[in-house]
């Protein structure tokens, strides 16, 4: 079975993903020709902070955070662009 597709919409140049309910925010960030660029930010269904990190052309760069459910920092790995 296929997966629904999820919802999204541009506001104030940011692409607004939601969760598949549709009711709250799964990612936000800017698009450019495209691909994600700039930093990116993921939630979970309740709202909380799950990740954050930053896209050159495309691909992620320096240091992603990873949230507990808290909201405190449970990790953070670099990203290194090839």
């Amino acid at each position: 079975m296929t997966p629904k597709p999820k919802k999204s919409e541009v506001v104030r140049g940011y692409t607004i993903k939601y969760h598949a309910s549709g009711k709250t925010v799964w990612s936000k960030g800017k698009i450019k020709n495209g691909n994600p660029e700039g930093y990116w930010e993921w939630y979970r269904p309740d709202g909380s902070l799950k990740r954050s990190g930053t896209f050159k052309d495309g691909e992620p760069v320096g240091a992603w955070t990873t949230y507990d459910s808290k909201g405190k920092v449970y990790k953070v790995t670099k990203k290194i662009k090839n």
